[in-house]
């Protein structure tokens, strides 16, 4: 199968501020619109994150994974933050094999930067709020794409605090084994991906795992949990998952546009009781959901169908 002609390429230069062009922008959202309502993965081109920023950050991840251990535990997060900010490495019983670098908005409390190499932190911060401004153009287009009032998701979720971004590194694929992350669905709004050439990073649709093939200045998007529920399943949360490589080490940046733990999920009225659509999941606190999906990964179920989806939440037909 064609992967780069099954994950669509948008092209969001008619969105720059710059750039006043209609019919440009309408080809994008429809092309977005479709992506969504199938599988919610596409990708973007001219999107703002110059290419040197992000070969830039490739590069100096990488220098901080190679550090020694001791090194890198330098960056251990503290206890309070709503998710471990710092250096943190996969547990042996976990199935997903890889090390990250997490940081929350760069004046968040919460952040622990390591100090080699030195100039890692300025570069996180400002891939950070490139990602964040990518984020609200998303955004903006999602909220056109569904028809919805203009700005209801941004005012809905105007919060920032709760985003955060992962420097992501995956240990060679074994002889045994060669899972980097299980097959899951995003529990945010929207998640950004920036792979490098190894690439690994795969989507279902319709059944089947296509890869999503690295291209360099390409930034990879998907739909998440919180997106599938105020739309009441018209934009689907993306499964996906990676796949580790023989012999080869891969790196990656993520971004996830988040809701902040205090809000209110449930299927916007829009795509309810507006059109006479029976709401298909009952409402819910996205700390408590975040709480469950946390456990998933602290105390794993022992049986498959025992792990937390957004289904938990799902009303019966």
């Amino acid at each position: 199968m064609d992967s780069n002609s099954t994950i669509p390429t948008i092209d969001l230069s008619p969105f720059l501020p710059d750039r006043d062009d209609q019919d440009g922008q309408q080809k994008a959202k429809d092309r977005i619109a479709i992506a969504c309502s199938e599988y919610g993965f596409f990708q973007i081109v001219n999107h703002g994150v110059s290419l040197e920023l992000m070969s830039r950050a490739m590069e100096l991840s990488k220098a901080f994974f190679e550090n020694p251990d001791e090194e890198k535990l330098k960056s251990s997060p503290g206890s309070s933050a709503p998710l471990p900010a710092g250096y943190n490495k996969q547990p042996d019983h976990s199935a997903d094999k890889n090390e990250y670098l997490l940081m929350f908005p760069p004046a968040s409390r919460f952040n622990v930067f390591p100090s080699n190499p030195p100039e890692l932190r300025e570069v996180l911060e400002e891939m950070f709020s490139f990602f964040s401004r990518t984020g609200r153009i998303i955004e903006t287009i999602l909220n056109e794409c569904l028809g919805l009032p203009p700005n209801l998701l941004q005012e809905y979720n105007h919060n920032r605090s709760w985003d955060f971004m992962a420097a992501m590194h995956y240990f060679p694929a074994t002889e045994a084994e060669n899972n980097g992350i299980c097959e899951h669905e995003d529990g945010n709004c929207i998640t950004f991906v920036l792979q490098d050439e190894v690439g690994g990073l795969e989507v279902r649709k319709d059944g089947v795992w296509i890869p999503v093939v690295p291209t360099q200045g390409t930034l990879v998007v998907n739909v998440g949990d919180v997106i599938q529920v105020l739309t009441n399943n018209k934009f689907k949360s993306a499964t996906h998952r990676v796949v580790r490589r023989r012999g080869r080490d891969r790196y990656s940046y993520a971004f996830f546009y988040n809701l902040q733990g205090d809000k209110w999920v449930e299927p916007l009225p829009h795509f309810t009781e507006e059109i006479g659509e029976p709401p298909r999941y009952r409402g819910f606190l996205y700390k408590e959901y975040q709480q469950l999906r946390m456990k998933n990964k602290s105390h794993p179920p022992a049986r498959p169908e025992d792990v937390i989806h957004i289904t938990h939440y799902a009303i019966p037909n």
